[in-house]
Parts: structure tokens; sequence; C-alpha cells
């Protein structure tokens, strides 16, 4: 039997992803997705092939909007310091508009993911390791234009602005307001000597 002939697969991947963002990759078998968009499990493979492959390009499409994407676009001669202020006030800001309290998908998904076999658990390391990466380098840049001091530890900064990220995004899930988020942002900004306001 093939696919309804009103089936949507771009809205059904917002769905899913919404879904996903509620409740976790654990919820999100092929009975659970194709029971949720109508349709049966053979136009579930039909239009998505698996889980795995349909988890990745939600990651994607999530990404693509995601509170911290600017630093996809960092480049050298930018105001780094004022880069990382900028993202994390963005990360804080996505709490505002974020009714459910969902925090990140992204670091709901490492947090449910990691440390389990298979290809999803790399998937989530290799996003993980790009955004330090990406961190990283721009740190460098901020060393090279004498933002920060020539013997800074770009990696340590690197992992340190993470981890800040990360428990950002799990704050979010609680009571914890904008405002209460930003003052923990900017206060580790400012103690790592990245804060520019």
């Amino acid at each position: 039997m093939g696919r309804p002939s009103k089936f949507d697969r771009e809205e059904a991947i917002e769905i899913v992803m919404h879904d996903l963002w509620r409740e976790g990759y654990a919820s999100a078998s092929v009975k659970a997705i194709s029971e949720k968009l109508g349709i049966t499990r053979s136009s579930f493979y039909n239009a998505f092939g698996s889980q795995e492959p349909l988890f990745e390009e939600i990651l994607t499409r999530y990404c693509e909007v995601a509170a911290d994407r600017e630093l996809e676009n960092a480049s050298k001669g930018m105001p780094i310091k004022a880069l990382f202020t900028r993202v994390l006030k963005n990360v804080c800001e996505m709490h505002r508009s974020n009714a459910e309290d969902r925090g990140c998908l992204v670091v709901n998904s490492i947090a449910g993911l990691c440390g389990e076999d298979g290809k999803l658990n790399q998937l989530m390391q290799n996003i993980i390791d790009t955004r330090r990466g990406q961190i990283e380098q721009a740190l460098s840049w901020a060393v090279e234009q004498k933002e920060i001091p020539k013997n800074s530890n770009v990696q340590a900064l690197a992992l340190s602005l993470q981890t800040l990220m990360f428990g950002i995004n799990i704050l979010a899930k609680t009571d914890a307001t904008t405002d209460q988020l930003w003052l923990t942002a900017r206060s580790t900004l400012d103690a790592l000597n990245l804060l520019e306001e």
C-alpha cells in the first residue's frame, strides 16, 4: 500500500521533530510515528527509509534554526567576544519563546543517546565534535585578533563554552527564567574573559 495522496513529507518531518523534541528518541518507534502521521508502516519506510535517516534529517533541519547556528558562519576578522555574547543571549532567549520548556533538541538527544551503541551515538558525537571545533576555531581567531590573551587555552575555553551551552539548555527545561539563564551565561562569559556587551 502506497502513501496516501495527501501525505505531506515536509509537514510530517515538522510534526515528528516536535514530538521528538518533547518526548525523546526512545518514544519514537516506527509504530508510534506511523500512527501519529496517520500512515502505514510500509508508507513510513517508503517515505523515510527507517528511524535513523529520519532522525538525521530532523537534526539537520533543527540545526538550521538552532540558537547557536551563528557559530557555523563565524569568520576570521569578526569580533569573536561579541559573537559568543550574542550566541549565548540567543540560547537564553530561545527559552522565552518555548512555552513547553523543551530545552534544545540536540542537547536532549545527546543526553538520551550518547553512550548507546550504534549509528545514532556516532551521529551525536559528530555534532558535539563539530560544534566544539567551530568554537575552538573562533577562539583561535580571537587570540590572533588580540581579543583574548596569546596564552589562552583555546581547548579548555571551548570545552567550558560548550558545557555552558549544554547547561543553559538543561536549565531551560526547569522553571528558570530567561533572566536567570542570562545571568548564568553572562557571569560565566565574564569569568572566561569572553563577554562583550
